[in-house]
């Protein structure tokens, strides 16, 4: 991507990372899933945005919403949050609305009170995505992300869902090249300044087998073993790579309790005013 080009994802994503931000602060038990999906829907038009999932080959909502053992792709209903819940929500922004460029970004929520399985496959996902993007930099390869990610999960006892991958991003919601969150160092396309794509690994607590459900939709683990996600859209830079989508502030719900594993890049960033 050329310089001006970046400069209008870098806007895109920023507004995603907006919108999460701003979902964060909605996160508790009795929200629907219909609720925050017309939050993102509304916070999105009023910036001028279109919401890139709805409509997307079908699906149904602004956002995607994946609970407990839903993998991705969850579809926003009548679901209610619940104590002990996590959740998942998946925020693409197009900017401008038409025909604009794609924002992508996801973090993983608590509900209430957690479980201690809760606590620990949402932090391995966590500190499975930093560890992913400290892989970034000019001639590197594809495979050095997803083997330091499948490195770091199974020997926290977890798994690294393989069904479901990163991928480019920029005028199209999904474009080459596919980022696999597991695999072997030293393998896939080499990495180049301008590049631009999406790091999300898909962590769970059990086997990494998937299964679609009927909607057409709905990704869950195949054991119903609970599962975790956070992504990021990145660009490769000439001495390493920029976050387009880091967060002006901590995630609340996900990054503001005690337990939160925040890597040395950390997903978010202390505003002035902190």
């Amino acid at each position: 991507m050329t310089k001006r080009m970046i400069d209008n994802m870098r806007e895109a994503c920023q507004l995603a990372a907006d919108t999460l931000l701003m979902v964060g602060e909605h996160i508790k038990p009795g929200v629907s899933t219909d609720e925050l999906n017309t939050l993102v829907h509304e916070y999105t038009l009023k910036h001028k945005a279109r919401p890139a999932p709805l409509n997307y080959k079908g699906f149904p909502k602004s956002t995607c919403t994946s609970l407990n053992e839903v993998i991705c792709h969850g579809i926003p209903g009548d679901r209610v949050l619940a104590d002990g819940d996590i959740i998942n929500v998946d925020v693409t922004s197009v900017l401008p609305a038409e025909h604009g460029y794609y924002g992508d970004t996801s973090a993983t929520f608590y509900v209430g009170e957690p479980s201690e399985e809760a606590k620990r496959v949402v932090e391995v996902a966590r500190r499975c995505l930093e560890l992913g993007i400290e892989q970034v930099r000019p001639r590197g390869r594809l495979g050095d992300i997803g083997a330091a990610i499948q490195e770091y999960a199974e020997a926290q006892g977890c798994s690294v869902v393989r069904d479901y991958v990163g991928h480019g991003i920029g005028r199209s919601f999904h474009m080459p090249p596919q980022v696999p969150h597991y695999g072997r160092r030293g393998t896939l396309v080499r990495m180049k300044p301008g590049m631009v794509f999406t790091i999300e690994p898909m962590i769970n607590v059990g086997g990494y087998e998937t299964e679609l459900l009927s909607d057409g939709w709905t990704v869950v683990t195949r054991d119903r073993s609970l599962s975790a996600q956070f992504e990021h859209t990145v660009v490769v830079t000439r001495s390493g790579c920029e976050v387009l989508t880091r967060r002006s502030g901590r995630l609340a719900h996900s990054e503001d309790v005690p337990w939160a594993d925040l890597g040395p890049l950390s997903c978010w960033v202390e505003s002035p005013a902190a």
